[in-house]
């Protein structure tokens, strides 16, 4: 899948083109869910994933998203971001999108943590944060 959004600004569900440098710079040092994590870590969850939604600016890599999964009954959303300098312009709705309605996963139930973007996801579809949901944090 790949969809031009507009004003230079396109999607990309494509492993290769993942600028791993960009994406592992925002992880680690932007992100409050992962901030610290190491390179290795974060090219192992890419590669191991079940798809990759990338945000271009031309060449740019200004979003990112990525989704695990057992390919048949669930899927967990994670590493959702757009940079600063982009937000506000509707194209962190259309990554989710682009991820959660479109592509192979899609029939699938979805999940996700988050502290603060509550209004993005509802937008998809996700439904109000519920008290089913239990967490073994990693040791």
């Amino acid at each position: 899948m790949r969809r031009d959004l507009g004003d230079g600004i396109e999607l990309d569900d494509a492993k290769e083109r993942i600028d791993r440098d960009e994406v592992h710079r925002f992880i680690s040092e932007e992100s409050y869910w992962a901030a610290g994590r190491a390179r290795e870590t974060q090219d192992n969850l890419i590669d191991e994933a079940a798809r990759v939604v990338g945000l271009y600016d031309g060449d740019r890599q200004i979003g990112f998203c990525r989704a695990a999964s057992d390919g048949t009954s669930f899927v967990y959303l994670a590493d959702v971001y757009v940079l600063d300098d982009y937000r506000g312009r509707g194209l962190g709705e259309a990554l989710v999108r682009a991820m959660v309605e479109e592509g192979p996963l899609a029939h699938l139930r979805w999940m996700l943590h988050t502290t603060d973007m509550h209004p993005l996801y509802r937008k998809v579809g996700f439904g109000e944060p519920g008290v089913k949901l239990m967490e073994r944090q990693a040791l």
